[in-house]
């Protein structure tokens, strides 16, 4: 049940009006900010990477903030910024990030993925801007830049803000971690907010209320010193590639459960009350099927669709290579193979556990004449926001107010590792308002941005601050 808001404390102006008049900027901005390739993951842009930083910094001070610096860390730079109007009042943490996914394999793209387009979908008639990193995460941290600016320029600014926009999310956010242990008292606040995920339909708000955890490994499969001809040692040495293939395929049992001894040691199990609540949640598997170009689904058994991409654990091959792979034949047996694999944790799972437990099953199953390297590279726990919580009370009245409909509290598939180091070392809870769609190639090629979601976000933002101030004063 909500707590009610004496409607003396509330007046809010609808940021509508100045979204309009602002439109076109607020797009271009994005675009422009799109066309720098911050690909955290490759050295080779590493000045891309920095340069997107000043432009964040530049962006906050023009928004609105008093204090806007680029804090150095042994890695890339975090954008920090803040306003404080008065600090008896509540205070704002927002968390995003500017570092994107590299955009391979390049040949998928219909347009190059850093020359932004804008262009209209079916599920984006207003058009959807395609680029690396629309949707994930500059298209939405730039929302609360703007929804700043509307608040900062129209004196309706109702608590204290601070920002934190990082440049390591897709690559583990190492130096985060090293920035947040050392900066407490700096970021101290009485709630985090995050745009990193997305919602059900534009006409169907949710409110993302648990991430799974992530555990992400690279292994190695060595068997001859050298590449062998294949005609002259084939069958009579391990073949490093089909030994890596069948490794990899006795993972998952028929019913495509996990084989590793343990794994399932510590899940969190949902209630039948719980999954029947999930239930509710509209789903077309038809429509599910059609987007991806799949005549059916696939995953665990004994769990829906959604279940499986939520609150049940996996174990995905992101990328696996050896051998020859040019043009042509080549008759060879490769020396080494290799394959990058993540494991999506829930609730209870710790992914440090989850990596021993992995890195000795897979080498107690590599068989004689080859030799096996588990390299992890990183990591993060599950986490689970309550929906009691003033912050979340004051996210979904936000939507009400912008969406006209309640948002659906809906767990996530996706891992955002440093919001449960939020709140071990913040002592913060964080609140997931996602306004982009699972439709948006996140990840993937063609990746885009709806141009309606961008300003609906912007929006709906500043209502969540004064639906928070009011619940808190």
């Amino acid at each position: 049940m909500y707590l009610s808001i004496p409607s003396e404390k509330f007046t809010m102006k609808s940021a509508k009006p100045y979204i309009e008049e602002h439109k076109e900027r607020f797009i271009q901005e994005l675009v422009e900010l799109l066309k720098i390739p911050s690909i955290s993951a490759d050295s080779a842009y590493e000045n891309d990477v920095i340069k997107t930083a000043d432009a964040i910094k530049i962006s906050l001070e023009k928004a609105g903030c008093d204090v806007v610096e680029i804090c150095e860390t042994p890695g890339y730079p975090i954008v920090y910024g803040e306003k404080i109007i008065d600090p008896n009042l509540p205070t704002v943490l927002v968390y995003g990030h500017y570092d994107v996914q590299p955009p391979d394999p390049l040949d998928l793209w219909d347009s190059p993925p850093f020359e932004p387009i804008i262009k209209k979908t079916e599920l984006h008639p207003d058009g959807a801007i395609f680029a690396r990193g629309s949707c994930d995460d500059k298209g939405q941290m730039y929302m609360h830049v703007k929804a700043m600016e509307f608040m900062t320029s129209t004196g309706q600014l109702p608590c204290n803000v601070k920002f934190m926009i990082e440049g390591e999310e897709e690559v583990g956010s190492e130096s985060l971690g090293w920035f947040v242990e050392r900066n407490q008292a700096k970021l101290s606040n009485d709630v985090i907010l995050i745009s990193d995920t997305g919602m059900i339909a534009n006409d169907i708000p949710s409110i993302t209320t648990g991430l799974r955890g992530l555990s992400y490994v690279e292994v190695e499969v060595t068997g001859p010193n050298r590449d062998l001809h294949s005609g002259l040692y084939g069958g009579a040495v391990a073949n490093p590639i089909n030994i890596l293939t069948k490794m990899i395929a006795s993972l998952h049992d028929e019913n495509n459960h996990i084989t590793i001894p343990g794994f399932y040691d510590n899940v969190d199990e949902l209630s039948a009350a719980e999954r029947a609540k999930m239930g509710e949640a509209p789903f077309s598997k038809e429509k599910y099927c059609a987007a991806l170009d799949i005549e059916d689904v696939y995953g665990e058994a004994g769990y829906t669709t959604n279940e499986r991409n939520s609150i049940r654990p996996t174990l995905d091959v992101n990328g696996i290579w050896g051998g020859y792979i040019g043009e042509g034949a080549k008759t060879v047996i490769a020396s080494k193979a290799h394959a990058k694999i993540s494991m999506r944790l829930v609730p209870n799972q710790n992914w440090e556990t989850i990596t021993d437990l992995f890195k000795n099953h897979f080498e107690s199953i590599a068989p004689k004449g080859t030799q096996v390297v588990v390299t992890p590279h990183h990591g993060g726990q599950a986490y689970v926001t309550p929906i009691d919580s003033l912050g979340y009370q004051a996210a979904s009245k936000a939507y009400e107010q912008t969406f006209g409909n309640i948002p659906i509290p809906q767990r996530s598939g996706g891992s955002i590792p440093i919001v449960a180091l939020f709140e071990k070392e913040l002592k913060s809870k964080t609140i997931l308002m996602g306004f982009g769609l699972d439709s948006d190639a996140i990840h993937s090629p063609n990746e885009h941005f709806g141009v309606w979601n961008y300003l609906k976000g912007i929006e709906t933002i500043p209502q969540f601050y004064h639906y928070f101030t009011a619940l808190n004063t």
